[in-house]
């Protein structure tokens, strides 16, 4: 079956010879599971989360007695895929989970979405029942290839013990080439039960399987002239640039041009916060001069961004002015959203070097930018509208200057992990990310219950470096049982609860638009106001429930003792650290741009709209 770079489904493995990789290549007699094992550990990894089954148990024995794989045990499928993601994120590395038929399986599919929306090398690996039994509805039987057909890279059943060894390479090959993704190998027992030879390298054959990662030079060209023509450019850095450890570059790209940097959510750190030229994040919840600079620009250097909704607002207002120069891995995400001037396919890493070189080629031909008053505009904006916060006039804790001190304390490397909504937002904002994965969220999904585990992979595959997850008070109760895994098998994240009692973004909507009928967004009490625990009871109590799971826990509501709560947090370095953070229920993220509407209509805070002037628009 050819497959290009975007195709996706279940592949079934043709009968074939072995196909050895080299003559010379030792020929062992192995069952199907001890080969899937060892062709875990040639292909490098270290460590795998996962929860065995019935269909998946053949793996489990010897996977016993492997030396060289690292066997975390989760306790539910979902915690395997994020702590995967997280671990890929962190390391750069392929994350692997693996777990059984059916409901282990189906519980994969959320972080199998999250890793395709992310673009997150992942190898999910399942059992399947025997293949005699595949389409009977057999017991713990899912199709998972036709399940997550939409969701993967690619997958394969395999039914053969022989083609384990093949199947496995090339599900790491196709994981981590190209645009990144989640591919998922679904294993039928019997496959697993079966006698076969292994040896390796083995022979991978992927016939339609040819990203393009070389750039055409004419664009390339093209793409130079343009930038040193315009008097409004702005380099418009997506998560692609990181995927291909493409930061120095971009750096070196950044200063020779002297255009804006803005960052999206999933490139945050590719770029230095404190850089100059870096003007913010941009989209729906971004610095209003990076939303701003998108808007008037006269051209946008798109590097492994994808123009998604977020970023775009209504996407027919969208930076009516520009030209766009579109850079990216995937052919299929160029023209997908805003139709590109330059379109240029191309490994983020390799267009950017060669874009450096066509740029300096301009300015030897004394085609240099000015973007002097461009600048001028810029740090106006910069300074009239910076991203900011107001203290509680209660005196209890904000929930932006819990974070921003968190970020403040943290050690120098220290990784962050985000959940979904208000908390993710002010963690984009208000810690300074200066290096590359030192951010880990779930941008194109929003996945509720992602930090706990992320986190966990991410300490796993980084065992040296400080890994605190940002939590809200939802989120932490979709996954927290993960704490456990952290504490049973020495990962010791730090987790920040940041607790306002409710699901903060969807109560921020309530507020503005559904004037404050906050239906069923309170988290700490019942929906019927009879019988309930007297006031100041907490449910759960997460400090107790933290220890509960072998967890050192603090509860933090007073200002006056958060940098000593944060600095105790900071010390214990022996099991988990749970900081139960009471934080003020109406803080709202500012600025925005409201669902389905022009991101000329952002605003700065509630009910102050920036005022550009009306020069900006000649």
């Amino acid at each position: 079956m050819p497959m290009t770079e975007q195709a996706t489904g279940a592949h079934h493995p043709q009968p074939r010879a072995r196909t050895g990789g080299s003559p010379s290549a030792a020929v062992e007699h192995l069952t199907g599971a001890q080969s899937l094992i060892r062709s875990l550990e040639e292909v490098g990894a270290d460590t795998v989360f996962g929860l065995p089954g019935g269909c998946i148990l053949p793996a489990y024995d010897p996977l016993m007695d492997s030396t060289r794989v690292r066997h975390v045990l989760v306790r539910h499928e979902q915690g395997a895929g994020h702590a995967a993601t997280g671990y890929a994120q962190a390391t750069g590395k392929v994350g692997v989970c693996i777990v059984t038929s059916g409901p282990g399986a189906t519980n994969l599919v959320t972080p199998i979405a999250d890793a395709a929306m992310d673009s997150v090398p992942m190898v999910a690996i399942t059992g399947q029942v025997a293949s005699a039994a595949i389409g009977t509805d057999a017991f713990q039987e899912a199709d998972i290839c036709g399940i997550t057909m939409p969701i993967t890279k690619h997958n394969f059943l395999v039914t053969r013990a022989e083609d384990i060894a093949h199947t496995i390479a090339e599900a790491f090959h196709i994981a981590s080439t190209g645009r990144p993704g989640p591919v998922l190998v679904d294993i039928a027992k019997d496959a697993l039960q079966s006698k076969t030879t292994f040896s390796w390298p083995p022979q991978m054959d992927l016939p339609g399987y040819r990203p393009v990662t070389k750039p055409h030079a004419k664009q390339i060209r093209e793409a130079a002239k343009l930038i040193t023509q315009a008097k409004r450019p702005v380099l418009y850095v997506g998560g692609g640039v990181m995927k291909a450890g493409a930061t120095a570059e971009l750096k070196v790209l950044a200063e020779l041009t002297g255009a804006p940097v803005t960052t999206t959510l999933m490139a945050l750190g590719s770029f230095p916060d404190s850089h100059p030229q870096h003007v913010g994040m941009p989209g729906m919840h971004g610095s209003v001069t990076a939303v701003t600079a998108l808007q008037k620009a006269d051209l946008i250097v798109a590097l492994g961004a994808r123009f998604d909704d977020r970023v775009t607002g209504k996407l027919d207002s969208f930076a009516p002015y520009a030209k766009i120069v579109h850079a990216d891995i995937d052919p299929a995400e160029i023209g997908k959203n805003r139709a590109a001037d330059v379109p240029i396919v191309g490994d983020a890493r390799e267009v950017i070097a060669d874009l450096v070189q066509a740029v300096q080629a301009e300015h030897t031909e004394g085609h240099t930018g000015d973007y002097a008053a461009w600048w001028k505009d810029l740090n106006r904006w910069r300074d009239t509208y910076p991203v900011g916060y107001d203290l509680p006039d209660d005196g209890s804790l904000s929930p932006q200057q819990v974070i921003e001190r968190i970020g403040e304390l943290a050690p120098d490397g220290t990784i962050f992990a985000a959940g979904v909504g208000q908390h993710q937002m002010w963690a984009s904002h208000f810690i300074k990310y200066e290096q590359p994965a030192t951010w880990l969220n779930s941008g194109g999904a929003g996945t509720m219950g992602y930090a706990v585990p992320a986190a966990m992979g991410a300490k796993a595959g980084m065992p040296d470096r400080t890994v605190w997850a940002i939590d809200g008070d939802g989120c932490f109760q979709m996954t927290n049982q993960e704490l456990t895994t952290c504490a049973l098998n020495n990962i010791p994240i730090k987790v920040a609860i940041i607790n306002n009692g409710a699901l903060g973004m969807v109560r921020q909507w309530q507020t503005l638009f559904y004037n404050q009928r906050y239906s069923n967004t309170v988290l700490h009490t019942g929906a019927d106001t009879d019988g309930l625990p007297a006031k100041g009871t907490r449910v759960p109590d997460f400090v107790k429930l933290s220890e509960a799971m072998g967890c050192y826990a603090i509860r933090c509501e007073d200002p006056a003792d958060l940098d000593k709560v944060i600095a105790e947090a900071n010390s214990i370095n022996d099991r988990p650290v749970v900081v139960d953070f009471i934080v003020h229920e109406d803080a709202m993220v500012w600025p925005m741009v409201a669902a389905g509407t022009s991101n000329d209509e952002v605003m700065a805070a509630r009910g102050v709209r920036p005022d550009f002037g009306d020069n900006e628009d000649d």
